[in-house]
């Protein structure tokens, strides 16, 4: 197996996810997972595509993330993650399907509108008395 190469998005963050052969070592912008990612909940959801295909020490995996915010950059990376692994092991994309793993998730902020206040829906108030 070869390295592997993708790109996962979520709202403004992209993520660019390299899987290779390896141990189970998990590095994003140079830093290990406990490192970028701290807190247990966020380190516990980057391996769930790893966990659930049964290849946490097959791949090592180093991932270049930018843009958006922590909650954002983590889902892109899953989303980047999940893509490389059924790239590299085409039998496995069933199972990531089945779990929402490849669906990129197109919520995005709204754009403002002219006219309006300062927000995408809210509206001037309104002088009335």
């Amino acid at each position: 197996m070869s390295n592997v190469s993708t790109v996962g998005r979520r709202k403004e963050a992209i993520a660019r996810v390299r899987l290779l052969p390896g141990n189970g070592q998990i590095t994003i912008n140079g830093k290990p997972v406990t490192e970028y990612f701290l807190g247990t909940i966020f380190q516990k959801q980057i391996s769930k595509p790893l966990e659930l295909t049964k290849t946490v020490n097959k791949y090592a995996v180093s991932v270049k993330v930018e843009g958006g915010g922590k909650v954002s950059q983590l889902g892109s990376v899953i989303h980047g993650l999940a893509r490389a692994i059924a790239k590299a092991e085409p039998e496995l994309k069933v199972t990531l399907k089945r779990e929402g793993f490849l669906t990129r998730d197109a919520r995005v902020k709204e754009r403002r509108k002219y006219g309006n206040a300062q927000k995408a829906r809210a509206k001037k108030q309104s002088p009335k008395r």
